[in-house]
């Protein structure tokens, strides 16, 4: 039997209704057809329409499942008979025994009902009334996000409040006369409290709090707040009141159409330097320009030397402050740049630093027409700036340099691959304050070179692949080329990517001359099993002459060290991977070791590092440190942490730390201690104490804890 015209416009609006019960109603003009499915379907005169078993009702991604639906059109009432279930996508939840609500439900009551929001967050109410299709108001509320189930009937933490509305506009959930319980054990009482629900990702309000302990600043409470400033920009407002320092720390940030910007900081008052504020500010942001150009800066600065470790607000022992303008394309780049400096080093004076730096370059890749191949031509530019005007301590130095390079590459015989390659930089020098140059210097350095690589491979059987590739280099440059100041090719190093470079310098000042080769042997081993493993050794070898390089780099002598190098991977998350220079009777002048293993709950990564003085490169000692950083995650919910580094020159740590933390779907607390020793930057041993609770499900943007765990019976 079709239903009368009057009962199907009833269907309509009990779909439509459902659709407001989560939703502002949308205009009647973008309505969509209903779908009820039931068991059975009843008409009872003109006035009432009763469907039952296993009622089900589509409408506009809602979803409405009951046992009994029966609408009275004469007194547009809706009596529906649980369990009921109303969910709205994967956000919104309402489970009711029983329902009376007007026919578009946007006023009613729902009876021993429960909502859900987010799949984290549940209210377990007497009755909740829907008003307005915009507020819903739960009455004898018990709120947590903690699982239920019936063996564990308690939930770790819960908020029984005497009403609760929640703004399904505005996403926010007011509670009245609220009373915050641990174990069912009243712990506080808040009059009135206001939350985000876990729907929206942000919202002005407080954070997560945290206790922490500082041996040099005492005992405090830090307590963040979160400030919305439109939909593009935030401010977070961190007060930490300790024993022996009072710190306002603070955080902005800003989103434009082209870019965004971002800035920490932190004013502070303590008793370590009495006679006045103490702070720090860091900061960045890049925005897009016209033709494929960026805009990009940064800022470090500090109020003195040693604040922030002494705050533990990062590691820095050098503020770098920059301005930059690049463009970067298939051809071609482009970067200009402007950067300060400031040295926190005990030893380093910054007045003899170069503490304000300009720089500049262009570079462009074209295929030469007759020798083919390809040709890189590039002008760069660079100076520095010392404050202090003492003769070759306080030297200012700018280059201006340009320089045209070509590389070819082929193959030859029994499948060498050859790179021919030669190239000419030009320098022009402005030197001031430094009686060792002339005021201006004049280079010019051509150089060559030719390489051979021969990748030989074998496949085996069981479907392992393995590859072994002799290699070669020979270089030639001036020997003695004009002396200029060295300024970006202070560090050297020797390792598998400059082998067959032309030079082991960073930068273009330093110049690696005469003639020089470079030999090599690759072998790698990639295994169906899931195991690779790979061996590199080299060695430079100089025609008679010193090496531009000093001490403890490994390339002072001729020959110079070998290069040994060596990774693996093992399929069961193991790695492994050594660099060492090793001279003929396998004295180290550098050693670094790695090995790291990582599954879902253990992360393991240490490290043993080895140097040799290099007066040269600013290093006047001996370096041997052992590093350890490390988690393990056990017993289900909780994590341990350490992490340490041991230097073993001066038979002592430098840093060592723990750490332990529990969560699960509904809480997360973190305890940690630390001790830092005392550094380049301070003197200053500082132990820190740290204790944070966070409460899982309250405004965390849909990010939940742990995996709910499953009931059992």
């Amino acid at each position: 039997m079709r239903p009368p015209a009057r009962l199907r416009a009833a269907l309509a609006a009990l779909a439509i209704g459902l659709a407001l019960a989560l939703a502002p109603a949308p205009p009647a003009a973008a309505q969509d057809a209903a779908t009820l499915v039931a068991d059975r379907v009843e008409i009872d005169g003109d006035n009432l329409l009763i469907a039952s078993g296993g009622v089900e009702v589509f409408y506009r991604g809602s979803r409405l499942r009951a046992s009994r639906i029966a609408y009275d059109a004469a007194a547009e009432r809706l009596t529906i008979e649980g369990p009921i279930t109303l969910t709205e996508g994967e956000r919104v939840a309402i489970f009711a025994d029983a329902a009376e609500l007007s026919s578009d439900l946007r006023e009613g009551i729902l009876s021993s009902a429960r909502l859900v929001l987010d799949q984290q967050l549940q209210f377990a109410a007497a009755q909740i009334a829907r008003t307005q299709g915009r507020y819903t108001t739960l009455d004898r509320v018990v709120a947590s996000s903690c699982q239920i189930c019936a063996n564990r009937p308690v939930p770790l933490w819960s908020i029984r409040a005497r009403r609760v509305i929640h703004d399904e506009l505005a996403r926010q959930i007011y509670f009245e006369g609220a009373q915050f319980r641990v174990a069912d054990v009243p712990i506080a009482y808040i009059p009135r409290l206001r939350f985000p629900d876990p729907t929206l990702k942000r919202a002005t309000g407080f954070l997560t709090p945290s206790v922490r302990s500082n041996s040099n600043l005492g005992t405090g409470l830090r307590l963040p707040y979160f400030i919305t400033l439109g939909r593009s920009a935030d401010l977070t407002l961190t007060p930490f009141i300790a024993s022996r320092s009072t710190t306002l720390e603070w955080r902005f940030r800003r989103a434009f159409r082209t870019g965004d910007i971002a800035f920490v900081g932190a004013i502070s008052e303590d008793e370590i330097d009495p006679a006045g504020l103490r702070g720090y500010v860091f900061g960045t942001g890049e925005f897009a320009l016209p033709r494929d150009f960026r805009l990009s800066f940064g800022i470090e600065a500090a109020s003195d030397d040693a604040y922030i470790a002494d705050y533990g607000f990062g590691s820095q022992d050098r503020l770098e402050t920059q301005l930059a303008v690049t463009r970067f394309r298939r051809d071609e780049a482009i970067e200009a740049r402007v950067l300060g400096y400031r040295t926190l080093r005990e030893g380093e004076v910054n007045s003899t630093l170069p503490t304000i730096l300009t720089e500049a370059r262009y570079e462009r890749r074209f295929v030469p027409g007759l020798l083919g191949g390809v040709a890189t031509f590039g002008v760069d530019t660079l100076s520095g700036y010392r404050s202090s005007d003492l003769d070759g301590a306080g030297r200012d130095v700018a280059r201006l340099g340009a320089e045209l390079g070509w590389e070819r590459t082929g193959i030859v015989g029994p499948g060498v691959l050859t790179t021919l390659s030669a190239g000419l930089r030009v320098d022009h020098y402005g030197v001031g304050d430094d009686s060792a140059f002339a005021g201006t210097v004049l280079r010019a350095v051509p150089q060559a070179g030719l390489t051979l690589r021969w990748p030989l491979s074998r496949a085996s059987a069981s479907g392992a692949l393995q590859v072994l590739e002799p290699m070669a280099m020979v270089a030639w440059s001036p020997r003695d080329p004009e002396a200029v100041p060295n300024e970006d090719s202070v560090t050297a190093e020797l390792d598998e990517a400059n082998l067959l470079g032309f030079s082991r310098f960073p930068g273009e000042d330093g110049v690696e001359g005469g003639l020089r080769a470079a030999v090599g042997l690759g072998w790698t081993h990639y295994d169906p099993a899931g195991w690779s493993a790979g061996l590199t050794a080299g060695r430079i070898f100089r025609e008679d002459g010193p090496a531009p390089f000093g001490p403890g780099t490994g390339l002072d002598a001729n020959p110079s060290d070998w290069l040994l190098a060596a990774t693996v991977r093992l399929p069961n998350r193991v790695r492994f991977a050594a660099r060492g220079l090793f001279d003929d009777d396998l004295g180290v002048a550098k050693a670094d070791l790695t090995l790291g293993y990582d599954t879902p709950d253990l992360s393991v990564e240490t490290g043993l590092t080895r140097l040799l003085a290099a007066p040269a490169e600013g290093r006047p000692d001996d370096v041997t440190e052992w590093v350890f950083d490390g988690s393990w995650r056990f017993a289900g919910n909780w994590t341990g942490r350490a992490d340490w580094r041991y230097d073993f020159e001066s038979e002592r740590a430098t840093r060592a730390g723990l750490g332990l933390g529990w969560k699960n779907e509904c809480l997360s607390v973190d305890l940690s201690l630390s001790r830092r020793f005392s550094s380049s930057t301070s003197v200053r041993p500082t132990t820190n104490f740290g204790l944070s609770v966070g409460l899982l499900g309250f405004g965390s943007g849909g990010e939940g804890g742990a995996p709910r765990r499953g009931c059992v019976n």
